[in-house]
């Protein structure tokens, strides 16, 4: 099954609120406007779950995350599980008040709930101020009119409030004792100072715009003014993004990234995302199980035969199919490589098609010993310096070592470690038989002179006459040629890569980063813009591996494998 969920150390979903919230929803809310309007709530094991997870607290009682991320594909009701959760948090216990014995009853509404031995008990919060923010002035929003629905049908439980002061309007909701819920938008947003204890970020793909990512910053920074009682946080439901429009839902994409790389410091996000993959839209057997895969629970209530006339209409492109209703995550228009092409042919997806077939897996991780060659491309300060491996027998990508420059403070007079790189180059000799290695010289002349001293005379391959390993990207006609090569490979299944360990998720990014850019000399690969930290700098190391590779078995024919790479289509 696809799906990505990052969640901090110690988490345990033993130690929860969620239960509490999950019986509080389903015997106190109902849908909202839809096709199954004013019925009771019932939660699925999937989004039950992702409310325990969005519970989780620490030993000491206090929650483990200030931010939520829910990624589904269109029709799964994401803002009617978000609203669900605002009226939760408006109106329910969901704080800690303590640990209980056993016994213990929260009453609510005519309602009990009886605590078991050692879980979590709630409390409401304190003044609650729920804030659920809208794109557009007009935009009534599917968040905030499930929260109306429930306030003001005197067939919902919730409708009981107004009895006790609760006022529902059309924009706010007035709370008894002190809150509020309200709906705004970016302008009412930045005109408050508000205290905020609970934020629903709708949509999120949708923040886009410099007015809307302001919008998020100003909200975002609200919620730290009561940090120490109100334990705040917030909520973010989005379908796929569209690459490259720096919308809020990609930049959380590329923290969950940096969380689970480790660069992130002191990470407070719980991030869920559920896709689903098909090498071939036509195959109409993988498309439904695809549907099957990105939907979960929400499949029953969205018809398969429905997807797939919706993938086959000839209005609909496969990109906006792959994004909106498989969740994917796609490419942009001048991407080097497409994301589904390269993760069809990484380790995960191939293992899994054999699994399915009953096949041996025959994509194994490097062995000492193993005939490779090597990549390099390095920066000093401010990209990244990337080592990578190319198995000769079956072009399987692999790295080394990828540095890459840190993210905030720590950037300030960062300098890559040139002697970490040296020993990896030396460790990877030792460990392999290396038949050839390229590396660009740019900013590391003296470390690959040394390389081609210390290592050139075993090399079976070299780059040019008078030096073994210096390969210059910059020039253009052999670079496109290069990159042609792998970029084949790839479409074809000629090659495979690592994409199952941290370092494989790594290289993965720096493929996807790239972007073909014409050249008097061909088509070449570079960053997004001058400026982009997205970094690709592994992508070029994989290239002069590859390119290393293809050298040697066109001079040894003989070393060539009969193995050929398993293409699934």
């Amino acid at each position: 099954m696809p799906r990505r969920v990052i969640s901090a150390p110690g988490h345990s979903r033993k130690r929860s609120l969620g239960r509490l919230a999950v019986w509080w929803i389903e015997t106190f809310t109902v849908h909202g406007p839809g096709d199954v309007v004013g019925q009771p709530v019932r939660l699925g094991d999937e989004y039950a779950g992702f409310i325990v997870d969005c519970y989780a607290l620490g030993a000491s009682g206090r929650r483990l995350y200030d931010s939520a991320f829910l990624s589904r594909p269109k029709g799964c009701d994401k803002s009617g599980l978000a609203a669900k959760l605002a009226l939760f948090e408006a109106f329910g216990p969901a704080r800690f008040a303590g640990w209980a014995r056993g016994g213990e009853r929260y009453e609510f509404l005519g309602r009990t709930y009886v605590y078991a031995p050692g879980e979590p008990m709630g409390r409401a919060v304190v003044s609650p101020f729920v804030r659920i923010m809208a794109t557009e002035e007009e935009q009534t929003g599917n968040v905030y009119a499930t929260i109306h629905h429930n306030l003001t049908s005197s067939k919902a439980p919730l409708f009981e409030l107004q009895a006790y002061g609760m006022v529902a309007g059309l924009s706010s909701v007035s709370i008894p004792g002190g809150g509020e819920i309200r709906r705004s938008t970016a302008a009412g947003a930045s005109k408050d100072g508000g205290i905020e204890t609970f934020v629903v970020f709708d949509e999120s793909h949708l923040y886009n715009s410099p007015r809307l990512r302001e919008m998020y910053d100003v909200v975002v920074a609200n919620l730290s003014k009561r940090a120490k009682s109100a334990e705040p946080w917030y909520l973010e439901t989005t379908t796929m993004y569209a690459p490259g429009e720096e919308s809020i839902a990609e930049a959380t994409y590329q923290l969950a990234d940096a969380i689970e790389e480790g660069r992130a410091r002191r990470p407070r996000l719980i991030f869920d995302h559920r896709w689903g993959e098909v090498a071939d839209l036509r195959d109409e057997d993988a498309l439904r199980e695809a549907f099957v895969e990105a939907y979960g629970d929400a499949i029953a209530w969205n018809p398969v035969e429905s997807l797939i006339n919706g993938a086959y209409d000839p209005r609909r492109s496969e990109a906006r199919t792959r994004r909106y209703f498989l969740n994917a995550v796609t490419s942009s228009a001048n991407a080097w490589v497409q994301a589904e092409q390269w993760r069809l042919r990484g380790r995960v997806a191939l293992r899994a098609a054999e699994r399915q077939l009953g096949v041996k897996s025959r994509f194994t991780r490097p062995w000492d010993g193993d005939r490779i060659t090597l990549g390099f491309d390095g920066s000093s300060t401010r990209d990244a310096t990337a080592l990578v491996g190319c198995r000769v027998s079956d072009r399987f990508l692999f790295p080394l070592l990828i540095l890459e420059t840190p993210e905030g403070p720590e950037a300030d007079g960062y300098e890559v470690d040139r002697d970490r790189v040296d020993a990896v180059v030396a460790g990877a000799f030792e460990r392999f038989e290396v038949v050839g290695f390229y590396a660009d010289p740019p900013l590391w002349q003296d470390y690959v002179d040394k390389w081609n001293r210390e290592h050139g005379d075993q090399l079976e391959v070299r780059s040019q006459a008078k030096h073994a390993i210096a390969w210059w990207t910059k020039r253009d006609v052999q670079m496109a040629q290069a990159l042609e090569r792998l970029h084949t490979a790839i479409l074809t299944g000629g090659m495979s890569h690592d994409d199952d360990t941290p370092l494989g998720k790594v290289m993965t990014r720096h493929f996807l980063n790239a972007r073909e850019w014409s050249r008097r000399g061909g088509t070449v690969i570079g960053k997004e813009g001058k400026n982009s930290p997205r970094k690709i700098d592994a992508a070029v190391a994989a290239t002069l591996a590859f390119e290393a590779a293809a050298d040697f078995v066109a001079k040894y024919k003989s070393a060539e494998s009969t193995f050929v790479p398993f293409a699934i289509r």
